[in-house]
Order: C-alpha cells, then structure tokens, then sequence
C-alpha cells in the first residue's frame, strides 16, 4: 500500500518520472510560520509608527518569543524536516549550493536548501535578540517599560533601547530578502516556495 504523504506528480515532461510530491512540512511548523509572520510584522508596525502606549507591541514581542521557545524545542524534537540537523549544513555544501543556485530551473530540494537553512538560523537569532532586548528597554517615559528593565541599570536600557531599535531595521532587511529570495525562486527557477508552507507537500527528486 502506497503511503499517503507520497504522490506521483503526473508530470509528464521530460525528467518528471524522478519527482513525486511528499508532505514536508507538518501542521505545527506550517503554524508557527505564520503566527511568527503574522507576530512580528505587528510587532515592527506598532513598534515603528505607535501607538505611543506600546501594550500591544509588547504583546506581539511576547508571542514572538513564545513562537521561538517552541521552534527551539521542535528543532530538537520535531519531525525530521523540522530539526535542526536537517537543515545545518556546512559551508562547503553552502558555497556549492550558491555555485548552482542560479541554474533556470527547480531544484526540488527536500526542506530547507543549504542556503536557506543558513538564513533560518540567521533569523530565528536576530529575532530572538530582538525579542529578549525589548524585555530591557526603558525609554525614560514611565509607560513603556520593558518587564526585566528595573532589574538591570540605566545604561543597560539605555543600550538595550538602542540595540531594539537598530535590530528592528535588520529584521526589516532580512524580511525583505526573504520576499526577494521568494520571488527568485518564483521567476527564475520556477519553484513555488509558498504553496508548500501552506500544504506541507512539496515536489522533490524521488530518492534512488
């Protein structure tokens, strides 16, 4: 009996009969995905253009570490696609991996590619750098007060501000190269990236 999360695509092109279509992503990575998205771009509008009472900025930043906390658990624990060890490549598999990124075709790779799985790591720690410098802020108003910012002195929320501030612009890039990098696999190689992170099936090279 044929597993369930194993289809054949039907593709009848050239090459087609070594791909099939697998579940990759499952329902707890696929959610935390977009809860994050979802958390962190309110988070960054609210931080950048108010309200001046930032009580929902600081509940965003709540959810965002709470969506961490649980990703650090489920790259331990989780499905295979989801652990981190899946995905940590090093950087001979990158740089080979950049070498042929730019072939004008998909490349089917099961889970994240070396290259993205780098980027996952980048993120998840600025984002949690940026979450955990926001519990010290103190911006000298008496309202938005980071929860941890009476423990620890007025230098330290001082750059704790600071380094908020500055990691906002960052998370901001790097939310932009990943749309960028979203719209390269689109167009060029022909590879949709979003469709499987709502489904969790994605089309790979079927294993030998």
């Amino acid at each position: 009996m044929k597993d369930s999360s194993i289809e054949e695509t039907g593709d009848t092109r050239p090459g087609a009969e070594t791909l099939q279509t697998v579940q990759i992503w499952d329902p707890l990575l696929r959610l935390f995905k977009w809860s994050l998205t979802i958390s962190v771009a309110a988070a960054w509008g609210l931080g950048m253009f108010g309200p001046d009472i930032m009580t929902l900025h600081f509940w965003f930043g709540y959810a965002v570490l709470g969506l961490l906390a649980f990703r650090l658990l489920w790259g331990l624990w989780g499905p295979e696609h989801a652990r981190f060890a899946s995905f940590a490549y090093g950087p001979v598999a990158i740089l080979k991996y950049v070498f042929g990124m730019f072939r004008r075709k998909p490349s089917y790779w099961p889970g994240h590619n070396p290259l993205g799985g780098l980027f996952v790591f980048v993120l998840l720690a600025v984002l949690l750098l940026q979450a955990v410098s926001g519990l010290f802020v103190d911006p000298d108003d008496y309202i938005n007060v980071g929860p941890l910012a009476k423990y620890v002195g007025s230098e330290t929320t001082r750059a704790a501000l600071s380094f908020h501030v500055q990691l906002g612009w960052v998370v901001l890039g790097l939310v932009g190269l990943h749309v960028a990098a979203i719209l390269f696999y689109s167009k060029w190689k022909g590879e949709n990236l979003v469709t499987p992170m709502i489904t969790g099936r994605k089309k790979v090279r079927k294993k030998p």
